[in-house]
């Protein structure tokens, strides 16, 4: 009952500092606050959202439009966890980019500045299994700094 208290409050409290509806599926929004020398990594939400079956995520490393140094590596980790916080999956980097392949899990990756897309099949990737109808959070974090969005998942 204790875990059921806590994740009602993580909803309430997520729900008070996520975008509303309104904002377009799939457009990138800026995190970071403008902060420094045009470093602006960005977490988009996914789409299609609520998922099905699966679902794309996009995100920005780096300072895309100026990109002053092209041969900077982030080390970029994104994680999907269930409201327990508990993992339940890695999504992989759609597309290959620079020396990274399509395909590899975006775990520990070091990739230099630019847009990028992730993929994940809706399943959980300890069991195999479909994960079940709820929320779900995605968290990207790029040289240690975190950004976190939700995902519905409908079956």
């Amino acid at each position: 009952m204790k875990h059921l208290w806590r994740a009602l409050f993580l909803v309430l409290v997520l729900g008070a500092f996520m975008p509303s509806r309104s904002a377009a599926q799939g457009a990138l929004t800026q995190a970071g606050g403008g902060q420094g020398a045009g470093l602006q990594q960005q977490l988009g939400q996914n789409f299609p959202n609520p998922v099905n079956q699966d679902t794309r995520i996009p995100f920005l490393v780096g300072d895309v439009q100026g990109c002053s140094d092209s041969g900077r590596q982030y080390r970029v980790n994104l994680r999907i966890y269930n409201l327990l916080a508990q993992q339940v999956a890695v999504p992989v980097l759609q597309g290959g980019v620079g020396n990274v392949a399509g395909g590899e899990p975006v775990e520990n990756q070091l990739l230099t500045c630019g847009h990028y897309q992730a993929y994940w099949d809706g399943k959980n990737s300890q069991t195999g299994d479909d994960v079940a109808s709820g929320i779900y959070l995605y968290r990207l974090e790029i040289d240690g700094k975190p950004f976190v969005k939700k995902m519905i998942v409908r079956k």
